[in-house]
C-alpha cells in the first residue's frame, strides 16, 4: 500500500510540475503578446503623427485658400466674391481636416492592429520549421499602401462632399451675419448631418464614411488580367478582413466616438475668440460665452481657416494626443488586436 501511496504522490508531483510549466508557458507567451501590442500601439501612434503633413499638404493644395487672402490684400473689383469663395473653403479645409484626422487615427489602429496579429503569429511559428509566413515583409508593404487611397481618391470625394454640405448651410448666409459660438456649434452639426447621410432616414449597417478609407470594389490586384501571385492572394485576403472589419458596427461606433471629440475640440480651439469682453460682462450680466459673445461671419473665416495648422499638427498637439488616447480607439484596438493574433480566431 505505502509503494502505492509513493507511486501516486510522484505522479501526482509530476503532473502538478507539468500544469506550473504550461502555466508559466502560457504566462510567457501572454507577455510576450502584450509587449508586442504595446509596442505596436506606440509605432501606431508615431504613424499617425508622421502621416499627418502629407495629409495637410494634400488638403491645403486641393482647398487653398492662401491665394484667396493674398488676393484680397490687393483690393480686387469682385471683392465680394473672392470672400464668398473664402468663406466656403475655410470651411471646408476645417471641417475636412477633422473627418480626415479622425479617420486616419482609426484606420490606422486597424490597419496595424491587423498587421501586428499577424507579425505576432508569424514569429511565434519561427520556431516550427517549414511554416510559411502569414504576412511577409511584401505583403505587409502592399497591404498598409492602401493607406493612399485615403490621402489620394477618399480625400478628393470627401472634399467634394463637405463641400456642398457647407455650401448648403452657409452659403446664403451674410458676411455680415453674426453668430455666436452656441450657433456655429449647430452649423458644424448640420454639416455633419448632410455628410455622414443622418437625415437620411436610413439606418446603415455601418458607417458612410467607409467609402472613403477604401475603395468600394475589391482590390484593383482581383482585375488585373494576369495570373495572381501568392503574395497577391495574401494582400487580399488582408484587405477583405480590413474591409470587414470597417463594416463592423464596432468601428462604426468608434470612428463617431472620435468624430464628436474631433468636433468638439476644433470649438473648444475656436471659444478663445469668442471669450465675452469686460464691457459685454458687465452689459449682460452674463459669464456664459457660448451664447453672449457673437462675431460677423466675415471675423470667424479667418479663425476656422487657421484650423488646419493645429487639427493636422505632426508635433502632438492637444487635438491628435486626445484622438491617439481615447479609451474607447484603444479598446478597439486591443479588440482587433486579439482577434488576429489568436491562431483559433484567424481559423474561424
Amino acid at each position: 500500500l505505502s509503494v502505492g501511496v509513493y507511486l501516486l504522490g510522484k505522479y501526482g508531483q509530476k503532473k502538478i510540475r507539468e500544469i506550473q510549466e504550461r502555466e508559466a508557458a502560457e504566462y510567457i507567451a501572454q507577455a510576450r503578446r502584450q509587449y508586442h501590442f504595446e509596442s505596436n500601439q506606440r509605432t501606431c501612434n508615431m504613424t499617425v503623427l508622421s502621416m499627418l503633413p502629407t495629409l495637410r499638404d494634400a488638403l491645403m493644395h486641393q482647398l487653398n485658400s492662401e491665394s484667396l487672402t493674398s488676393l484680397l490684400k490687393n483690393r480686387p473689383a469682385n471683392k465680394l466674391e473672392i470672400w464668398e469663395d473664402l468663406k466656403i473653403i475655410s470651411f471646408t479645409r476645417s471641417i475636412v481636416a477633422v473627418y480626415s484626422t479622425c479617420m486616419l487615427v482609426v484606420l490606422l489602429r486597424v490597419q496595424l492592429n491587423i498587421i501586428g496579429g499577424y507579425i505576432y503569429l508569424d514569429n511565434a511559428a519561427l520556431c516550427k520549421n517549414g511554416t510559411t509566413p502569414l504576412a511577409p515583409p511584401e505583403v505587409q508593404q502592399q497591404y498598409l499602401s492602401s493607406i493612399q487611397h485615403l490621402l489620394g481618391d477618399g480625400l478628393t470625394e470627401l472634399i467634394t462632399i463637405v463641400k456642398q454640405a457647407v455650401h448648403k448651410v452657409f452659403g446664403s448666409i451674410s458676411l455680415k451675419h453674426t453668430l455666436s459660438l452656441l450657433e456655429l456649434e449647430q452649423k458644424l452639426k448640420d454639416i455633419r448631418k448632410v455628410v455622414e447621410h443622418k437625415d437620411s432616414g436610413q439606418i446603415a449597417s455601418y458607417s458612410p464614411l467607409c467609402h472613403y478609407l477604401m475603395p468600394d470594389e475589391e482590390n484593383p490586384l482581383a482585375t488585373q488580367a494576369c495570373g495572381l501571385t501568392e503574395r497577391d492572394i495574401a494582400t487580399i485576403k488582408l484587405l477583405n478582413e480590413t474591409r470587414d472589419m470597417l463594416e463592423s458596427p464596432d468601428f462604426s461606433t468608434v470612428l463617431s466616438t472620435c468624430l464628436n471629440r474631433g468636433f468638439s475640440q476644433l470649438l473648444d480651439n475656436m471659444a478663445e475668440f469668442f471669450r465675452p469682453t469686460e464691457q459685454d460682462l458687465s452689459q449682460n450680466g452674463s459669464v456664459n460665452s457660448l451664447s453672449s459673445v457673437s462675431l460677423p461671419l466675415a471675423k470667424i473665416i479667418p479663425i476656422i481657416n487657421g484650423q488646419i495648422h493645429s487639427v493636422c499638427s505632426e508635433t502632438p498637439s492637444h487635438f491628435v494626443q486626445d484622438l491617439l488616447m481615447m479609451e474607447q480607439v484603444k479598446d478597439f484596438a486591443a479588440n482587433v488586436y486579439e482577434a488576429f493574433s489568436t491562431p483559433q480566431q484567424l481559423e474561424k
